[in-house]
């Protein structure tokens, strides 16, 4: 669900079937935002402090936060990276992920991408045959995804073979009620455990910083990107990777992991790449790579074929 302000500078309220929020909760929480805002006599940055502390689901307060994000740049004449005192982005290399299936078919998919850096999920029956095949692929680099489908004694068989095979990154190797088992998991082994269920709020990364080597950071479970940016200088401090992932959803909701993608050290941002088509201007995709343009003070420009909610039409 699209949301507004003005009817021009937007943002993504990217739920899941799984997770929700439904749309009736959401058009609940842009009215209290709406409430808000309109009771404002001039929107400033504080704004984005108030909206982070509102009682409203995180996948609205992202979607809310962005489009106030893009006001601020329209009206500073800034770039939203600098309303919110951030260096200009990298240019983001970006996994493209390899949903589950039968392994036949999974080779095959990652074999006709054009991409090269491939997350895999796994955490299903028959996946200890993958590590051996993917060592014998070459030209790419893998990073696993295992949802926290591993019992601790496959996790930690699961984690040598890939290691063996070349891979150094692995996500969520068992459930998150397992996570202080991770460390003896690895053991010596040279890979990096990154964790991404249950990472919403800078007391979950505080709960979990201690057992992980990375984490994930997702707009749409922390709210948006003043409490992704807490959590992100918070894992740098603590020499802990940072990964900007996301829903599947457009460069919109792309955008705001995109302006703070000088504090990440991985990618997986391929969310606009499984959609038939895009619906906005400002975030480029060419082949895996994402690029900002030079237009994008004020935020992306969505399709005028996308009708949104607006939050603050009188501002």
């Amino acid at each position: 669900m699209f949301v507004t302000i003005d009817r021009r500078f937007c943002g993504e309220c990217s739920g899941s079937v799984f997770y929700g929020p439904n749309e009736n909760e959401v058009i609940a929480d842009l009215e209290k935002a709406r409430d808000y805002l309109q009771s404002l006599k001039t929107v400033t940055p504080s704004a984005l402090e108030d909206l982070r502390d509102m009682d409203i689901n995180n996948v609205s307060r992202a979607g809310i936060t962005s489009a106030v994000l893009h006001r601020l740049s329209a009206d500073h004449r800034e770039y939203p990276w600098h309303v919110v005192h951030l260096d200009e982005p990298r240019v983001v290399q970006t996994s493209f992920t390899v949903s589950i299936d039968s392994i036949e078919n999974m080779i095959a998919e990652i074999t006709s991408l054009p991409y090269k850096i491939i997350k895999i999920k796994m955490g299903f029956d028959g996946d200890e045959k993958l590590p051996a095949i993917l060592k014998n692929l070459s030209g790419y680099l893998f990073r696993v995804d295992a949802n926290g489908g591993w019992n601790v004694e496959k996790a930690e068989h699961m984690i040598y073979e890939l290691h063996r095979a070349g891979i150094t990154l692995i996500e969520q190797p068992t459930d998150v009620s397992l996570i202080a088992e991770w460390p003896h998991l690895k053991g010596r082994v040279p890979v990096e455990l990154c964790v991404d269920e249950g990472l919403n709020e800078l007391n979950d990364y505080e709960r979990m910083a201690e057992f992980v080597d990375g984490i994930n950071i997702k707009m749409a479970k922390s709210g948006g990107i003043m409490t992704a940016l807490a959590i992100a200088r918070r894992a740098q401090k603590d020499h802990r990777k940072v990964m900007l992932g996301c829903m599947v959803e457009s460069s919109v909701a792309i955008a705001s992991s995109v302006y703070m993608s000088s504090l990440a050290d991985y990618f997986d941002l391929d969310g606009p790449l499984l959609l038939e088509r895009d619906v906005a201007e400002g975030i480029r995709y060419i082949d895996d790579k994402v690029y900002v343009d030079e237009t994008i003070i004020g935020g992306p420009k969505l399709n005028e074929k996308v009708l949104p909610n607006d939050i603050a039409g009188d501002h």
